[in-house]
């Protein structure tokens, strides 16, 4: 199977619009971020995850973050990840160092946080960002900015100076600010105005950081796509301290309104474009 399918794999059951948007960005437009991480310098590298919805965190990101997270640490680098107190123990377990921003710090927090950490990269996995009309909204149109850390203006700090990648699938996401002429165009939608480096979009954004951790596997000959239990089991951890489904804002091990089974669908593919582009000359695929 030819790599450049994991883009198809990732907009599999598009249902938001996402599919409307991959015209405007380039074709291989997941394997040019998982280029841009491995371009990096090894050292320290930022991630940032959490959307708010129902009072919890959503079931979407957190998961896809581990994967990155996980991965670049296999690569040499030393993740970092930078969230809100809604993913509070999230990722502690995981053995990730946990950054928390709370809902009051802004410029300054985010300077003095680039100051020190010195970041090879920023990358962020279904992080809201600020609209062009300057609040923060959930995929029901409804204003969160009370329960959202400004992690975007670390973003924005960053932008032309740190390399930065931003995965999402709705518009509101960071990295969305890269397309929003084309998001209220096109799907009518008030887009995020913050823009990345690399940004890739997905039918969910889990799917979206499975597919760059597909690619970095693929890219770099290391072993650093997890197996499909590991990633289940820690969506379903991620359930219990209270993510819900962003879709029906449930406490349900469901993603977007995705099953685990539906989930689980498009991560066998992935495993199986890793598998296929990994194999040894002459090992059948």
């Amino acid at each position: 199977m030819n790599p450049g399918s994991i883009e198809d794999i990732i907009l599999k059951f598009s249902h938001r619009g996402m599919d409307a948007l991959r015209p405007y960005l380039p074709a291989d437009f997941c394997k040019e971020a998982a280029e841009e991480i491995l371009s990096w310098e090894r050292g320290n590298v930022l991630l940032t995850t959490g959307f708010y919805v129902a009072g919890h965190a959503e079931t979407d990101g957190p998961a896809g973050t581990v994967v990155l997270a996980k991965a670049l640490q296999t690569l040499g680098f030393r993740p970092h990840i930078l969230t809100d107190e809604n993913c509070s123990h999230y990722f502690e377990p995981e053995g990730l160092d946990t950054i928390y921003m709370s809902y009051e710090e802004g410029d300054g927090f985010c300077r003095s946080l680039l100051e020190r950490l010195q970041p090879a990269g920023l990358i962020s996995v279904e992080r809201c960002g600020v609209n062009v009309q300057g609040d923060y909204v959930n995929m029901h149109g409804e204003s969160i900015r009370s329960h959202t850390a400004q992690i975007d203006r670390l973003f924005d700090a960053a932008y032309g100076n740190i390399p930065t990648v931003g995965v999402g699938d709705g518009g509101n996401e960071i990295g969305m600010g890269n397309l929003a002429d084309v998001i209220g165009r096109e799907l009518s939608l008030v887009p995020c105005r913050t823009k990345v480096d690399r940004l890739v979009i997905a039918t969910v954004s889990n799917w979206g950081a499975y597919g760059i951790a597909a690619y970095l596997e693929i890219l770099s000959g290391l072993a650093v796509f997890p197996p499909v239990e590991e990633v289940k089991e820690y969506l379903q951890r991620t359930v219990l301290l209270g993510s819900v489904d962003g879709m029906s804002q449930q406490n349900v091990c469901r993603v977007d309104g995705f099953s685990l089974a539906e989930s689980e669908e498009v991560y066998a593919a992935l495993q199986r474009t890793v598998t296929s582009c990994t194999a040894p000359s002459g090992t059948p695929g």
